[in-house]
């Protein structure tokens, strides 16, 4: 192994790192002009340059190659139960939609508007939907749209209705299975996808409940009045003139559920949602075997879109293990630059500084959520603000016996829930952007994503629902860490 890189050098990597991730996502164009302009979008690349960055630090500071190697090696090793499961959820999701599943979810979800009670309502519906789909983009983006309709004729504050969509959105982003960032903290975290989605339900339930006594309390003034339903009821009729829409079909989430209760495999589980889901397609749907290799692999497709309303085509045409392989590759160039970054021992010098701060469990949950915050803001993306403090901390969440799924709550408690609060994030941007209403207006409504951090870290500070892992899983964990070290040492003497 090299020498220890000193804290400079590990700044200068960071960043490099951030203003790669800047200029890709056209954030450098945007402050300095034309000539620093891209319109990428995504972070695969910059990732990958960073990881060469990263690797030529620690090149110079004495690494070999097959050390580092290794360590990439190993970091991808981690992740690849995530891997499968995003896999598996894509097969889901495709099978739910053309089961009929998802459109039945939708449908009924639709019927408990009223306008009453329209905040409310339309935050639990964004939550139904979102839970569904497991995408808060592809909820703002359709049903949100809708709702943001209804509240305008409705002579509702833009930015509350927005507000309240948005925090039915990441509701659904954070807890639902079928969402990539559900799947990707418990990842790097260590924790199974199950146990993360239980552990959440202890912070998300009283963030929940809050906001919706609050929208309950702002929309009190519109109970009696009359509203236009007619966009609702276009997408209830198109859902009804497309699915066979019944009841039966919410058997297969209901099942779903029961298997999270179980505590059974995340796996076999999800496995199990895909056979029903295809069963109740071929019943329901009348969905023939022969099309079902292709609506598994590339999704769900409406056989004549141009005849179908454009909001559920796009609400709908989704799915397929095709559509995780973005963020497989996301998760595998993260891999690559984290391990690299933690092999060399830079993450573990960084994390040092920063958990100087925490003295006890308050704080170390403190420090995750800000740094989780700290890299939505500064590299405007939810999934960096996921995979780096991941690997940043969860040594440190180790060390002091912390389940994994305390680390993997913490992350999604911020790094998830925060990023459309970020105006140059591309959730902050793309909320904006769906719904017309700027990032700034609609996030001081957004009560869920403000209340769930400082719900996390109160629970930090009073030990509420932070639970120990025991001596012997803490044992395991050595062993692991040891025997990574000795494949990497192995790896350095050939």
């Amino acid at each position: 192994m090299g020498r220890k890189i000193p804290m400079w050098q590990c700044v200068v990597t960071m960043l490099f790192t951030l203003i790669a991730l800047a200029y890709s996502l056209g954030m450098l164009g945007k402050v300095f002009g034309p000539a620093f302009a891209c319109d990428y979008g995504l972070v695969h690349i910059p990732l990958i340059c960073s990881a060469i960055f990263a690797a030529i630090i620690a090149i110079i500071n004495g690494y070999k190659w097959s050390f580092l190697e290794a360590g990439i090696l190993a970091s991808i090793n981690r992740s690849m139960q995530a891997m499968l499961i995003l896999l598996t959820v894509g097969l889901l999701i495709g099978s739910w939609i053309a089961g009929g599943v998802v459109p039945a979810m939708i449908y009924y979800g639709l019927k408990i508007l009223s306008p009453g009670i329209f905040l409310l309502a339309s935050c639990l519906l964004c939550c139904i939907v979102s839970l569904a789909t497991g995408s808060s983009w592809t909820t703002a983006g359709t049903i949100g749209i809708a709702l943001i309709g209804i509240g305008k004729g409705l002579g509702m504050d833009p930015a509350m209705v927005a507000g309240a969509i948005v925090s039915g959105a990441y509701f659904g982003d954070k807890m639902s299975p079928l969402s990539d960032t559900t799947n990707l903290a418990p990842a790097m975290a260590g924790a199974t996808l199950f146990d993360h989605i239980r552990h959440m339900v202890w912070t998300v339930t009283p963030s929940l409940v809050l906001a919706l006594i609050i929208y309950g309390i702002l929309g009190m003034g519109k109970a009696g009045q009359t509203v236009d339903m007619s966009v609702v009821n276009a997408l209830q009729e198109g859902l009804k003139g497309n699915f066979n829409i019944n009841l039966a079909l919410l058997i297969p989430p209901i099942v779903v559920i029961a298997i999270v209760a179980l505590r059974l495999p995340a796996l076999p589980g999800l496995m199990g949602g895909i056979i029903l889901g295809c069963l109740f397609g071929s019943i329901f749907q009348g969905v023939s075997l022969a099309d079902w290799p292709g609506i598994l692999h590339n999704g769900f497709k409406f056989a004549n879109p141009d005849a179908v309303m454009p909001d559920l085509v796009s609400l709908l045409e989704k799915g397929g293990m095709a559509s995780m392989l973005q963020t497989i590759n996301l998760i595998i160039c993260a891999m690559c630059f984290g391990g690299i970054m933690d092999a060399s021992g830079m993450l573990a010098t960084m994390a040092q500084a920063l958990l100087k701060a925490a003295k006890n469990t308050g704080s170390l949950i403190t420090v995750t959520i800000f740094s989780c915050i700290f890299m939505n803001v500064i590299a405007g993306d939810q999934y960096l603000a996921i995979v780096l403090p991941g690997r940043m901390y969860k040594e440190a969440f180790e060390d002091r016996k912390l389940a994994p799924k305390n680390l993997s709550r913490a992350l999604e408690d911020s790094g998830t829930i925060t990023s459309c609060l970020v105006p140059w994030n591309t959730c902050g941007a793309a909320m904006s952007t769906f719904l017309g209403v700027p990032t700034a207006s609609y996030g001081r409504y957004a009560f869920l994503n403000i209340i769930n951090p400082l719900v996390s870290i109160f629970y930090g500070f009073t030990g509420i629902s932070m639970e120990k892992m025991t001596d012997e899983h803490y044992a395991k964990i050595i062993e692991e860490r040891e025997a990574e070290k000795a494949a990497a040492l192995k790896a350095l003497e050939a």
